[in-house]
């Protein structure tokens, strides 16, 4: 039995960066002989099993063939006559193709780290347009590792275009292209993974909603308010709200939603941002109007709802700066802060004491939270920014 480090951990470690995780491969073994090592299988459609102290995967070495459509149109095998080179040599790219033995030598039989060193994201072999997965993880790891210039390799471009011109990226599961499209968008720079999907037209087949967002033709704010976000806040949803801005609620943004397994918190956040940035942004300065700030606020629920309310502010910071309007979004944010703050301070069960019940508390209420908007508007013009917000 021998036992290598492989894949991403490798890759990493001679990228100088810390690995996430570690996955290992083990040769010359069977599932008996790990089981009764104490490893605890957990792999359904191939022998993986977890370490019994450090939890960490141990895959047995396989081999795989092509039976059907899409990511589990594969049959596996995995036996100790299996080795490391046929193991190394199913996945996708050379970068991923890596393993170190126990004394730390490396076994780069596909030349991963001459393309880690040329800043290439190249496929193992031909056998890479049999998972159509792997269209959405090179455009992933472009998104991934851009700040550290990689490209996709030309040849790698083409199969890339052939997979999409061949049907087989109709048969991705809608969970496994989310997940993908999920992680992409929480790496660096998320742009790059929908300027590659648009690249080789796989973007028309994936995510069908956004090909007006990156076509040739299309206005560059959707896609510069995607960079603004991701300078701005790691958090995933504000930046595919930032991006999404443009799409129609009831139309592309709902067929988004209807066909990929989207969070309901992202989807009500990229909804809000939709519907509401337009009122924000161009809010009514001069003079502001309290029943105007009162119903943007009452639109997004930001009294129920502060974090969400937060966040819509977020995206809208990157709408406006990929606008060049930043500046001006800064005072109108502020007065949409402050006059939440305000109302905050309307109590219900103040009026509730008072003796006011049922509808009439609900419009008194409403009544004293414009009243209170008003106060804070005519006190300063509802123009300037609060002395304590930094500029």
């Amino acid at each position: 039995m021998q036992i290598w480090l492989v894949g991403g951990a490798v890759r990493d470690e001679l990228l100088g960066l810390d690995p996430v995780e570690r996955d290992w491969v083990v040769v010359g073994a069977t599932p008996e002989a790990l089981e009764a090592d104490g490893f605890r299988r957990v792999g359904r459609d191939f022998p993986v099993f977890l370490h019994p102290e450090t939890g960490e995967e141990y895959a047995l070495a396989r081999t795989e063939r092509k039976s059907g459509h899409g990511y589990h149109g594969f049959t596996f095998h995995a036996g100790p006559e299996v080795t490391l080179e046929e193991d190394l040599g199913r996945r996708d790219l050379t970068i991923n193709a890596m393993a170190r033995d126990t004394d730390g030598h490396l076994i780069d039989p596909w030349g991963g780290r001459a393309d880690l060193e040329a800043r290439l994201l190249r496929h193992v072999s031909p056998a890479f347009t049999e998972d159509p997965l792997r269209v959405l993880r090179v455009a992933r790891f472009a998104a991934r590792f851009a700040p550290l210039g990689f490209q996709v390799a030309d040849e790698t471009r083409e199969l890339m275009r052939s997979m999409s011109a061949s049907g087989e990226l109709d048969w991705l599961v809608p969970e496994r292209a989310w997940q993908e499209t999920a992680r992409a968008l929480a790496d660096p720079a998320p742009r790059r993974y929908f300027e590659v999907l648009m690249d080789c037209d796989a973007l028309p087949r994936v995510l069908p909603e956004l090909v007006q967002l990156f076509a040739t033709d299309a206005d560059p704010t959707p896609a510069t308010a995607l960079d603004h976000a991701t300078q701005a806040t790691t958090d995933a949803s504000i930046r595919l709200a930032s991006l999404c801005f443009a799409l129609a609620p009831q139309g592309p943004l709902a067929a988004l939603g209807e066909r990929l397994p989207i969070p309901r918190r992202w989807l009500e956040l990229a909804r809000a941002t939709s519907q509401w940035h337009m009122d924000c942004i161009q809010l009514p300065m001069e003079p502001a109007d309290p029943a105007t700030v009162h119903e943007v606020l009452s639109g997004l629920d930001a009294l129920r709802r502060p974090d969400h309310f937060e966040a819509v502010m977020t995206a809208c910071d990157a709408i406006a700066a990929a606008r060049d309007d930043h500046d001006a979004w800064r005072r109108r944010r502020d007065l949409l802060e402050r006059a939440l703050a305000a109302i905050q301070a309307v109590n219900g069960s103040t009026l509730a004491a008072e003796g006011w019940r049922g509808g009439a508390l609900g419009q008194e209420l409403e009544r004293r939270r414009k009243a209170a908007i008003a106060h804070l508007i005519g006190a300063d013009g509802g123009s300037r920014p609060h002395a304590g917000r930094s500029e």
